[in-house]
C-alpha cells in the first residue's frame, strides 16, 4: 500500500501540473480577443478491492487524472473600437476565415479592408460571406438594401474592387406643386432633371392666362423647357478670356392646363419632354395635390426622380454584418455579407490556438440558421464599432491557480511521506 500511495501522489501531481499550465494559459491570454478559457476536469483511476474486517469489499484509489480540458463557451468581455469593420458577436455563433484549406472559426472579429479591398483579419486572412453579386467590371448593377446569406458551401473570400461607379439612373418624372393664383401674371416653376450623361439640367414650366378665359375655372398656357443648368464657361487660350455661353435647349413643349372653379386640374396636354435624349413625364398632380389656380399668394416647387453616377468613397460593415458600398452621390447598396456559423457542439471544436478552431467530428459541421421562410440568417446579433475580448475572469483564474497548487504541494506530500515509509520499512527488514 505504501508503493500504491507513492504512485497515487505522483498521479495527482501530474494531473494537477497539467491543470496550472491550462490555468496559466487562460492567465496569460486575458488580453487576447476572442479568446475562450479552459478548465480540467478530473476523473479518479480504477480502484483496487480490499476485503476489510467485516469482510467487505472495500476500495482504495489508484489516483487521479485529467479525463478532459474543455471549452468555457461563455461570452466574453465586449470592448469599445474606433473601426466600423470591427465587429462582436453578441450570442451563439463564429465567424469564418481562410484557412490553408478548410475554413477556421474564430470569435476575433478585429477585420479591415486591405489595400486591394479584400476583408481580411489582422494578420491577413481572408474573412468568410456571401458577396452580393451586383458588381460587373467595376459598375454597381444594383442598389440593395440588403445581401442574404447563401448556403454554407458556397460562402466565398469577401473581395471588393478598388474601384466602384455608381451608374447614372437618368430622371424620368418630374413633379410640380404650388399654386399659381388668379391674376394675369407669368408664373414660372422650375425643376431638376438628370440627364443620361449623368448632367444635373432644368426644366423649366412658364405659366400664361389663356386669352380669352372661359367660366367656370381657369385656364393656362404652359412653355415647358428642357435646357442645361448652371453657368457654362469657354476659355479662349490665346486671348486669355472667358466667354459666358447661353444655356442649351434641348426640348420645348407646349399645352393648356384648366382648372375647375375650386382650382383643381380638371385637363392638361402637357405630357412629356426631351431631357437630352431621355424622355421626362411632367406630373401636374390631381385633385389638390399638385398645381392649383386659387386665390392665393404664388407659391411653386418641384421634385423629381434620377441619381447622377458617382465614384466609390469607401467600404463599410453595419451593425448586421452587411458590407456597404458609399458612394460620392451620397448613395449607398450592400454588396456583401459576413457569414455566421454555427455548430451542434461548440465545445467540441478542435483548438488551432486560443482564438481558432477548426471543425471536428464532434462539433459537427458547420450550420447556418434559417428563418421561418427558410431564408438563411445571421442567427444571432451583430454589433460594429465593438470587439470580444478574451472569457477568462482574472479572479477565477487566481482562485483556480492557487487551489491547484495546494493540491499539486499536497500530493508532492504524499509522495515524500510513501518515500519515508517505504525507507523506513526497508531498513527495518534489514534489521
Amino acid at each position: 500500500m505504501m508503493i500504491q500511495a507513492f504512485y497515487t501522489g505522483i498521479s495527482g501531481v501530474k494531473a494537477h501540473q497539467t491543470a496550472i499550465d491550462v490555468v496559466a494559459d487562460n492567465l496569460a491570454n486575458t488580453s487576447t480577443l476572442g479568446f475562450r478559457g479552459y478548465s480540467s476536469e478530473f476523473s479518479s483511476l480504477f480502484e483496487k478491492s480490499v476485503v476489510g474486517p467485516s469482510d467487505r469489499n472495500a476500495g482504495v484509489g489508484l489516483g487521479t487524472s485529467v479525463n478532459a480540458i474543455t471549452m468555457d463557451n461563455n461570452s466574453g468581455v465586449i470592448q469599445l473600437s474606433e473601426r466600423n469593420t470591427d465587429l462582436a458577436i453578441m450570442g451563439d455563433g463564429w465567424f469564418g476565415i481562410q484557412g490553408e484549406g478548410a475554413p477556421i472559426y474564430t470569435r476575433d472579429g478585429s477585420f479591415t479592408f486591405d489595400r486591394e479591398r479584400d476583408l481580411v483579419t489582422a494578420d491577413g486572412y481572408y474573412v468568410l460571406g456571401t458577396m452580393g453579386k451586383n458588381i460587373n467590371n467595376g459598375v454597381l448593377t444594383q442598389q440593395l438594401s440588403e445581401v442574404g446569406l447563401g448556403n454554407v458551401a458556397t460562402q466565398e473570400k469577401l473581395r471588393f474592387p478598388n474601384e466602384l461607379t455608381y451608374p447614372v439612373s437618368p430622371t424620368t418624372e418630374a413633379k410640380f406643386f404650388g399654386n399659381l393664383g388668379l391674376d394675369d401674371t407669368t408664373r414660372v416653376i422650375s425643376s431638376k432633371a438628370i440627364d443620361a450623361q449623368s448632367n444635373t439640367n432644368n426644366i423649366r414650366l412658364e405659366f400664361n392666362k389663356v386669352v380669352p378665359q372661359v367660366s367656370p375655372g381657369t385656364q393656362w398656357n404652359v412653355v415647358a423647357t428642357a435646357q442645361s443648368a448652371g453657368v457654362q464657361t469657354f476659355y479662349n487660350e490665346q486671348t486669355g478670356e472667358t466667354t459666358y455661353l447661353p444655356d442649351e435647349i434641348y426640348d420645348t413643349q407646349s399645352g393648356v392646363v384648366s382648372f375647375d372653379d375650386s382650382g383643381v386640374i380638371v385637363s392638361n396636354t402637357l405630357s412629356t419632354i426631351n431631357n437630352n435624349g431621355t424622355p421626362v413625364n411632367i406630373n401636374l398632380g390631381t385633385g389638390y395635390e399638385g398645381l392649383i389656380s386659387m386665390n392665393n399668394p404664388f407659391s411653386g416647387s418641384s421634385t423629381s426622380d434620377g441619381v447622377k453616377s458617382g465614384e466609390l468613397y469607401g467600404y463599410e460593415i453595419n451593425k448586421n454584418g452587411q458590407i456597404i458600398a458609399t458612394f460620392s452621390n451620397g448613395m449607398q447598396s450592400s454588396i456583401g455579407s459576413v457569414a455566421v456559423y454555427h455548430f451542434q457542439n461548440d465545445k467540441g471544436l478542435e483548438r488551432i490556438n486560443g482564438s481558432r478552431f477548426s471543425e471536428s467530428t464532434n462539433s459537427g459541421r458547420p450550420i447556418f440558421f434559417q428563418d421561418a421562410n427558410g431564408n438563411n440568417i445571421l442567427g444571432t446579433d451583430l454589433s460594429n464599432f465593438k470587439l470580444e475580448g478574451s472569457n477568462v475572469r482574472m479572479e477565477v483564474a487566481l482562485t483556480e491557480i492557487i487551489i491547484m497548487q495546494r493540491s499539486y504541494d499536497a500530493n508532492s506530500k504524499c509522495i515524500t511521506t510513501a518515500d519515508q515509509m517505504l525507507q523506513k520499512a526497508l531498513n527495518m527488514s534489514a534489521k
